[in-house]
């Protein structure tokens, strides 16, 4: 095979796994290998990783598709990488991996998995303090994030560690393994860990020493805050996705199998991976009855503004950019210069899509009769369920899947909501339950779990939308876009086009080959090519999946968006109405009663 150097090598580390990718300069990924990492998980709710496995994994993948590929390491120019917004602890003059408990003796756990919810109460004293800043994060810190994991840190370890640790979001980590720097990314210190860029709100380092210290953790600001990041142009760097950072350091390029001092870019969390290595997409024409509007040139980064990236997996991120500030309530952020100096995302979710179908699936009692259906036809049980609500709508006479479920209202936000609602309390509810349990019926949940993740997406886009934004396509990645049953009813219940990239499974990782190609491009002073032009020129054709035309599947849809919303809204004011009466607010149970109707019963 005949290939087209230089090329450039993505690393992306997942919740499980670590993968690399080799491209070409015309985008093609030639190569890919993955890893299984390791995860602890010593206690309900703790879960933990391993730096130095990672590591190990990381460079196993990239000696991998160099030896598939047969590519001489001179040709290999950039590197890129990106990682799951997990907290690395690491001793600050050794550098040496450090424990994060709850077995402190166990120095090789040494990182809070992103999904780690062991800190509830430092999170709820975080936001207690309703600061300023956290308004640039939804309005609250997530479990989720940095702060408050470090702050748990603080109160449980070992007397006098705490003062010894520095502390790194997870793409930050590898870009410092990879070339002994600090250097850190706006994109770790921002989304995460309450970073402000300096000039926003007054903000001066950065970091907010005030903040710090009104949620007890003074020890940060010290230095300059250099042990979780520093200052930008004091006492360290920070840069945007894929610019340049540094050469691999000698250690690094020996354990990868590449040769010293090739570009290494600035990491980004994983789902701006996947933003980057799908939103840029070409539209094929040739298939096409939706023309984009005309916003400028292809290269015009104009047009990256109405274009929504949905992130699919387990849960999926919805990132959009913006070139103003626009505060989405929900949704976090606003993030500045986060993926581009001087443009903004707003990154919404779904807290549970792939593990809501997976939910549905495996709870119902069909399901074991419909995954043996399934293997006897070798298809999987989603193809299965496809062709099977296929069947019900022409054996029915019915127009389109939508009225097959007309009267079957899902709502499926069975791990809470993270947009926009941004409420761990939020649950599921279904109405249209009968004794039925045969695979038909599995079938029609099955669909509903579908339409619900559908119609989710148009509130978040709605969200959006009313804030400012000016989304009017969808760019998804991941294994959903395998899915036509999903992919036309996202696009029907939003009623715009779903673009479904060239890699389907491996937009994250191609997004991290990009930030490689960056850094790659760095002249004598550092400074590198605009990354929306190398995303436009890499980034392979998309093939776009339209809305239904049909005036009333669109009338249907619009009802059972209503319906949604009502669902949504009741179950808060169920909730509200139960907490008032047992707290004794005669006043505020009367309000809710009547906002509900209720004075009948």
């Amino acid at each position: 095979m005949v290939y087209n150097g230089p090329y450039y090598v993505g690393i992306d580390v997942g919740t499980g796994s670590a993968r690399a990718c080799i491209i070409d300069n015309s985008g093609e990924i030639l190569a890919m290998a993955s890893k299984a990492i390791q995860q602890w998980n010593p206690r309900p709710n703790f879960y933990n990783q391993s730096s130095d496995d990672i590591w190990a994994a990381c460079c196993y993948c990239v000696k991998t598709v160099l030896a598939e590929t047969g590519i001489a390491k001179s040709e290999v120019k950039g590197i890129g990488f990106d990682g799951t917004c997990s907290l690395v602890v690491i001793d600050d003059e050794t550098d040496a991996p450090v424990a994060v408990g709850p077995d402190f003796g166990d120095s090789a756990q040494n990182i809070v998995l992103w999904m780690d919810h062991r800190c509830p109460d430092e999170t709820e004293q975080i936001n207690a303090t309703r600061h300023s800043l956290l308004k640039y994060v939804g309005g609250q810190m997530s479990i989720e994030m940095e702060i408050p994991k470090v702050k748990w840190l603080k109160n449980n370890m070992p007397e006098g560690v705490f003062n010894r640790c520095k502390f790194y979001d997870l793409a930050d980590y590898l870009t410092h393994r990879a070339t002994k720097k600090e250097t850190r990314s706006f994109c770790s210190l921002v989304c995460k860990q309450g970073y402000v860029p300096v000039g926003i709100d007054g903000s001066v380092k950065g970091w907010s020493a005030d903040f710090l210290e009104a949620i007890n953790l003074p020890e940060l600001v010290h230095d300059n805050f250099r042990r979780i990041g520093g200052v930008l142009g004091v006492n360290n760097t920070i840069l945007s996705a894929g610019e340049y950072l540094g050469g691999l350091c000698a250690v690094a390029a020996e354990e990868m199998g590449l040769e010293i001092n090739t570009a290494v870019g600035s990491g980004v969390i994983d789902a701006y991976s996947g933003w980057i290595g799908s939103a840029a997409a070409p539209i094929n024409k040739a298939d096409s009855n939706w023309v984009e509007p005309n916003y400028g040139p292809d290269n015009d980064i104009n047009l990256s503004v109405h274009r929504l990236a949905a992130v699919a997996g387990t849960s999926t991120c919805h990132l959009a950019l913006t070139k103003q500030c626009h505060f989405v309530p929900g949704v976090w952020g606003p993030y500045r210069d986060v993926t581009m100096p001087n443009y903004w995302m707003a990154e919404g979710g779904q807290s549970a899509t792939g593990a809501l179908l997976a939910h549905v699936l495996t709870t119902h009692p069909a399901h074991a009769e419909a995954k043996s259906l399934a293997d006897k036809e070798n298809i999987s049980i989603f193809e299965f369920l496809n062709n099977r609500v296929e069947k019900l709508r022409q054996d029915q006479g019915l127009p389109s899947l939508e009225h097959l479920i007309k009267d079957f209202y899902f709502y499926g936000d069975l791990h809470g909501n993270r947009s926009p609602i941004a409420s761990e309390k939020m649950t599921g509810a279904v109405v249209g339950l009968t004794f039925d349990v045969s695979v038909d019926n599995l079938a029609i949940a099955y669909l509903s779990a579908v339409e619900f993740i559908g119609l989710q997406t148009r509130h978040i886009i709605t969200a959006l939308n009313n804030s400012g934004h000016e989304i009017q396509s969808i760019f998804l990645s991941g294994g959903q876009c395998r899915n036509p049953v999903l992919t036309a009813l996202m696009a029907s219940t939003t009623g715009m086009p779903v673009v479904i990239p060239k890699y389907i499974d491996s937009a994250v990782v191609f997004g991290s080959a990009l930030l490689g190609a960056k850094a790659a491009s760095a002249d004598a002073n550092g400074y590198t090519d605009n990354l929306w032009a190398i995303m436009r020129r890499l980034t392979g054709y998309g093939r776009a999946v339209y809305p239904t035309k049909d005036e009333q599947e669109k009338k249907l849809i619009d009802a059972k968006y209503a319906i949604f919303l009502d669902m949504a809204n009741r179950q808060q004011s169920y909730r509200s109405l139960v907490d008032s009466v047992l707290a004794g607010d005669a006043a505020q149970t009367q309000a809710i009663e009547s906002t509900l109707d209720l004075k009948q019963y």
